[in-house]
């Protein structure tokens, strides 16, 4: 990940920026997607987002419509508390997925530790 924001390196040997840009309290999916574009032309590879924001689509169609690489971008999302479980967990992920318009996420979060956590979490080691 070739940046000027310095990155850290993960346990798994990953990189992710130490710096990010997240769209909690941008739900307008236009004004959203203006954000993320500018976001990225100034430097930004991280981007944040989660279901509960209710931007996802809007952050997968800034990624598409800028033109950035893929491989350059840190994407991370987040399952929210009615999906913590197993089952729902791995279908949340598929939404969030779709919305996004990506083949592989860099970060996947449980937004909040309530509910089935072992059950979601046994879910996500599986995607």
């Amino acid at each position: 990940m070739s940046n000027t924001i310095p990155a850290v390196t993960l346990n798994n040997g990953v990189e992710m920026p130490i710096l990010g840009f997240g769209v909690f309290q941008v739900p307008d999916p236009a004004e959203c997607e203006r954000s993320v574009r500018d976001a990225i032309d100034v430097g930004y590879r991280l981007l944040d987002t989660a279901a509960s924001y209710g931007n996802e689509a809007a952050v997968g169609a800034a990624i598409k419509s800028h033109g950035i690489d893929r491989s350059e971008l840190f994407v991370t999302t987040k399952l929210w508390i009615q999906d913590v479980s197993y089952e729902r967990a791995k279908a949340a992920f598929e939404q969030s997925m779709d919305k996004l318009q990506l083949d592989y996420l860099d970060l996947y979060l449980i937004h909040q530790p309530y509910g089935d956590v072992y059950g979601a979490w046994r879910a996500m080691e599986e995607l």
